[in-house]
């Protein structure tokens, strides 16, 4: 299947089940202060036109009374590059599985000095179970070298 078709698939069902959400039966539910995440992907580079194996890890610390969070992040793909990416976390939660979050940092390979801007939109659907949350992961991202979009599975801890 086109990466392409299963990335529309996949934001068309979790968009349509975000706009299907109605105020009225919705509870309050507050998050927790603090969360710590990895993302174990699948990552596809467009231009290489190449799979390779993904670990993102973030810290998110929530903006209490809201649905937003700042955190930092880093982004390892085990290739033969060596791709690595530090940044900010801007998240927000429009419902409440449904975790958007935007990344912008920089990005570096094993054994180059060259630095360079790189930005990270990720989605994700959890499921609650206690202080973890577990469910799909979608990522789309820019650096100097490729754009690359990853499909994987979101683990998550709240404290």
């Amino acid at each position: 299947m086109n990466i392409r078709i299963l990335l529309i698939i996949l934001t068309t069902v979790i968009t349509s089940y975000a706009f299907a959400q109605s105020d009225e039966g919705e509870h309050s539910h507050e998050h927790h202060k603090n969360e710590i995440g990895i993302a174990n992907s699948a990552v596809y580079f467009v231009k290489e036109k190449e799979f390779a194996y993904g670990l993102h890890l973030h810290y998110v610390r929530n903006i209490p009374k809201t649905k937003f969070g700042l955190g930092l992040g880093y982004e390892r793909i085990f290739d033969e590059h060596g791709h690595n990416t530090i940044g900010i976390v801007a998240a927000y939660r429009p419902i409440e599985n449904l975790n958007l979050q935007l990344s912008p940092g920089l990005a570096f390979e094993d054994n180059e000095s060259e630095v360079g801007f790189a930005l990270h939109f990720e989605t994700s659907y959890e499921f609650e179970i206690n202080n973890f949350h577990i469910g799909p992961s979608v990522e789309f991202a820019y650096d100097p070298e490729d754009i690359h979009i990853s499909i994987g599975i979101h683990i998550g801890y709240g404290f």
